[in-house]
């Protein structure tokens, strides 16, 4: 048996010499092989080695024995190797450094002066060359890191005169530096890339107000994660940034004249107007657009306008008019971009309103108790009646209303122990409350005059200091419910409209915002109330109203006024449908209309 063993070692040792790198097989209990079932193993053997040999000269540059990268022969460049062009070459380049794990850039390329056809050129690793001297201060804090290592892998390509084709006249394949992990392979610039497809969904999502890290992750998810996307978070913002910088090209003046030429030659209906200062720069700009021109026209009769800062990247007021439709939800009228809030500002921007809406004036305009404002108003509107915010006259009343206290009560409250503090504390609170509600009768409630009068009388002895009370009451003609009996309000007592429209405006814009940006994020914002009234048409003609016993339903125009009169009383409508009773005597004249 020790015979037997010997002589079975050694053949398997000469023929394992014989045959480097070859898969042999052995059989228990035999001596001999199959001869001829070698003889069919010989031109699989040199193929293999062939294809072992190219593999281990590419493992070897990478440095990385752990690292398991299999690349197939067709995909390793060659001294030969044809290309139809230069964009086919640095394609086949681009794909074998991706999967070898190291970045690559072009080194130089080499066109004929009379067609502009390529000649030839190099195509190099990332890390080819020297990174000259830094010429800043030894002593900076955070030097840039080094990345170049004089690598010399490279292909050069040259074009064959005969066949008009780039062959691969010298390469080296032997890398000098760590490469990259496949897992890594996203991350690496030269494999970066945008597509048209992918650029025009990420402007998308940005004019959609979606903010880049929301719009990268859905776009990974899309794919099956990030490294199969082909561009990472950096680059969706750099794209970003470049395509805004691309928009204002023109600078800030020239990029709006431009936005608003492409909004008329969309709809000629578009309107705008700017106020030039002394030194011809543009100080006001106003614009309305076709829709806005449409309502104002059947719901124009009520305007609310407010102006709101912090919306714009130059920090200017923005103004913004706006009004009730059928359906009573916000429609704009106009917007206004401000360099001041003055009475010169405010007059040449209400006249620019009625300049785009034909004249037309309304009945109501509500604004705020700024004295500029105030006062342009009752210029150009002389024909409207103008009212006051009633929410922002309850936030002084607030702060300036105090009741006023006898100093006996002050005495005794010296005297007072400190557990009966509280409830004092309380107590004044309460008499606080009950000043600001008797001010809000005054301005709801009293329908009278004479009560009116005796009830303000009333509050003016529980004030200490009247001033605020005064200036407030010369102007109660344009708050008081008593004094607007015969006004056409349509419910509207306060400028909340354009308070909850600048607040959405707010919710998507930012402080940084360029005007083009600022611009495109208020069209979003207006067609998202456009949107309501939509839905709103929506369900009026899915949803029937519900009956009531001895009534019947007049259905809704599309048009104002809505209007009941009622025991000589005109009064304003504020649904959209006129439940009439057949006891009173009412005339809809919606109906009418």
């Amino acid at each position: 048996m020790e015979e037997e063993t010997e002589k079975e070692t050694e053949m398997s040792e000469q023929i394992n010499t014989s045959q480097p790198g070859a898969d042999v097989l052995l059989s228990a209990g035999h001596s001999q092989f199959d001869e001829l079932h070698q003889a069919s193993r010989l031109p699989m053997e040199e193929e293999t080695e062939k294809e072992t040999e190219m593999s281990e000269q590419i493992n070897i540059s990478h440095h990385e024995p752990s690292i398991n990268r299999v690349v197939l022969p067709s995909l390793v460049p060659h001294v030969g190797m044809e290309f139809r062009n230069s964009d086919e070459a640095w394609a086949f380049w681009l794909t074998y450094s991706g999967q070898q794990g190291f970045e690559v850039r072009k080194r130089y390329t080499n066109k004929r002066p009379s067609d502009g056809m390529v000649t030839s050129c190099k195509f190099v690793c990332a890390n080819e060359g020297l990174r000259s001297e830094d010429e800043r201060d030894y002593l900076t804090k955070f030097p840039r890191a080094e990345t170049r290592t004089n690598c010399q892998v490279h292909m050069n390509v040259k074009m064959d005169r005969t066949k008009g084709t780039l062959k691969v006249s010298e390469m080296v394949l032997e890398h000098n530096h760590t490469l990259h992990l496949p897992e890594t392979l996203h991350l690496m610039a030269s494999q970066r890339k945008i597509s048209e497809l992918q650029a025009f969904e990420i402007g998308m999502a940005d004019d959609a107000g979606i903010r880049p890290k929301a719009a990268h992750e859905l776009a990974s998810r899309k794919v099956g994660g990030q490294p199969n996307l082909s561009y990472t978070l950096r680059d969706h913002k750099n794209y970003l940034r470049t395509k805004r910088q691309r928009e204002m090209a023109y600078g800030q003046a020239g990029s709006m004249l431009k936005y608003f030429q492409d909004k008329i030659a969309e709809n000629p209906s578009f309107q705008y107007a700017l106020q030039m200062d002394c030194e011809e720069q543009i100080a006001n700009i106003f614009w309305v657009d076709a829709k806005m021109i449409m309502d104002y026209a059947h719901f124009g009769d009520v305007v609310s306008f407010d102006t709101t800062f912090g919306t714009n990247k130059e920090s200017r007021p923005f103004g913004v008019f706006v009004g009730f439709n059928h359906f009573r939800e916000t429609v704009v009228f106009g917007a206004a971009l401000m360099y001041d809030e003055t009475f010169a500002s405010f007059k040449w921007l209400f006249e620019a309103f009625l300049n785009a809406h034909k004249g037309k004036y309304p009945k109501t305009f509500y604004t705020d108790q700024d004295a500029a404002m105030g006062k342009a108003v009752g210029e150009v509107f002389a024909e409207a009646w103008h009212g006051l915010c009633t929410f922002h006259i309850m936030q002084n009343a607030a702060k300036h209303l105090h009741e006023e206290k006898d100093e006996e009560k002050k005495k005794d409250k010296k005297k007072e122990k400190k557990k009966e503090k509280n409830k004092d504390n309380k107590r004044e609170e309460n008499e606080e409350t009950s000043i600001l509600s008797d001010f809000s009768a005054c301005m709801f409630e009293y329908e009278d005059m004479a009560e009116f009068e005796q009830k303000f009388d009333l509050m003016r002895k529980k004030v200490s200091k009247q001033t605020w009370l005064d200036i407030i009451y010369k102007l109660k003609e344009k708050w008081a419910e008593c004094y607007m009996k015969d006004v056409f309000t349509l419910g509207m007592r306060s400028t909340q409209l354009s308070e909850s429209l600048n607040n959405d405006l707010k919710i998507h814009f930012k402080s940084d915002f360029d005007i083009i940006r600022f611009f495109k994020h208020f069209e979003r914002v207006v067609q998202g109330k456009r949107n309501n009234e939509l839905n709103s048409e929506f369900e009026s003609r899915k949803k029937l109203p519900k009956l009531c016993d001895g009534q019947r339903i007049c259905a809704p125009s599309r048009r104002w006024p809505l209007v009941l009169e009622v025991s000589g009383r005109v009064r304003s409508a504020t649904t959209s449908v006129c439940v009439l009773s057949p006891d009173l005597e009412a005339i809809c004249l919606a109906c009418v209309l």
